[in-house]
């Protein structure tokens, strides 16, 4: 299975950020926006495993207590000169960070990479392969540089805040149309 482990995104926020998308889809149609269905924060990206029972076994040990994760601004991976990712801002109390560290450190016991950079965002657009740094051989993309000027003239948006109460394992299957992800399982965050 293809997996990951994230925070799913309130409803309300999603539909906020759904409105704003709209609004740039209209002005910038060429770009491949990321379906609002899909939305999440991505603590901690897994790729292909058969550790099922063995990570969903590991996520159970995490230990943070809930906490507030607020939307605003947008910007762009690896930077708006040369933009491969368009993003929307996460601001989050340290528990987010400390979240993100709990979950890298059990599934390092599995053999997974500690991740020693986590920037919280949430992926609104892509473009080429769709990693914040090209591949090899990958030549620049320029079809999110529209996104640059319509958005760098405009104030900082503003999506919401919400208390995150969860996380999730999750499986994502690349398919024609892009990757559609399910959740496997839900891990509750428990004040101490």
């Amino acid at each position: 299975m293809r997996l990951f482990v994230g925070i799913d995104i309130d409803q309300a926020i999603r539909e906020n950020i759904e409105r704003f998308v709209s609004e740039l889809k209209q002005k910038a149609p060429n770009v491949k926006f990321v379906s609002p269905q899909s939305y999440h924060i991505t603590l901690k990206f897994l790729g292909e495993t058969a550790k099922v029972a063995e990570i969903r076994a590991a996520l159970k040990r995490v230990e943070v207590r809930p906490f507030e994760i607020k939307f605003c601004g947008t910007g762009f991976f690896p930077d708006d000169r040369h933009p491969r990712v368009f993003w929307a801002g996460i601001e989050a109390e340290p528990e987010l960070r400390e979240l993100a560290t709990a979950v890298s450190w059990v599934l390092a016991d599995l053999g997974f990479e500690e991740e020693t950079s986590f920037k919280p965002h949430l992926t609104l657009a892509r473009a080429g392969s769709g990693s914040p740094r090209p591949k090899p051989g990958e030549l620049a993309n320029p079809k999110l540089k529209p996104l640059r000027e319509l958005t760098a003239s405009g104030p900082q948006v503003e999506f919401g805040t919400m208390t995150a109460r969860e996380f999730y394992l999750y499986e994502s299957k690349l398919t024609p149309r892009g990757a559609q992800y399910s959740k496997v399982d839900r891990y509750e965050l428990v004040a101490q």
